[in-house]
This record gives structure tokens, C-alpha cells and sequence, in this order.
């Protein structure tokens, strides 16, 4: 596997996993301060997606300095490579969340 091959499923599960993780350990604190931990879960699965992203595609701003300077270059390959790995990780934070949504509870339809 190539190194972009290897860094982009990396970014998709690692923001998985952060949405997933997040969402799951704030049911057990809510449980633990005795609320309801469905709609604790569901909104801060919501509210950490983007931070999920931005922790997957690195953390800093390097990854947005890239598509910048590479574009201005004419440079495309490094900023498709780019997208592709945002992209990734946008996958990865929403099905965390629909999964998150769906073991809350909000995924049944009455």
C-alpha cells in the first residue's frame, strides 16, 4: 500500500473513532450525573465531528497551507490528495455520528 493509501484509511477511522468514543464515554458520565444519556450522547457526537476532522487530517493548519501554496503553484496532485483526505474524514466523523443517532435511539421512526 502507498503512504496516502495507508494515511487515508487512517484518517477515516480515526475520526470514527473519536465521534464513536465520545459519543459512547458521555453516556456513561451522563448515566454517572444521572441524566438522560441518548440525548447526551447524540449531541456531543453532534457537536465533536468537526474536531474529529481536524484532529484526523493532522491539527494544525498545514493541511489547508498545502492546498494554498500547491494551487497557487498549479500544482493539483497535492491538493486533490488533500481533499481526498479531508473528504476521508468527513466520512468517518458522520458515520460515527449516524451510529451514534442510531444507538441513541434517534434512528426509530415511530
Amino acid at each position: 500500500m502507498t503512504t496516502f493509501t495507508i494515511r487515508w484509511i487512517l484518517d477515516f477511522f480515526i475520526a470514527f473513532g473519536i465521534v464513536t468514543g465520545g459519543g459512547l464515554l458521555s453516556g456513561i458520565g451522563a448515566v454517572l450525573l444521572l441524566q438522560a444519556p441518548a440525548s447526551v450522547m447524540e449531541n456531543v457526537a453532534s457537536n465533536i465531528k468537526v474536531w474529529a476532522m481536524v484532529a484526523a487530517v493532522g491539527g494544525t493548519i498545514d493541511p489547508l497551507r498545502v492546498i494554498e501554496t500547491n494551487i497557487q503553484e498549479g500544482y493539483l496532485s497535492p491538493v486533490i490528495k488533500q481533499l481526498l483526505l479531508f473528504a476521508s474524514a468527513f466520512i468517518g466523523a458522520q458515520l460515527g455520528y449516524s451510529l451514534i443517532h442510531w444507538i441513541s435511539g434517534g434512528g426509530a421512526k415511530p
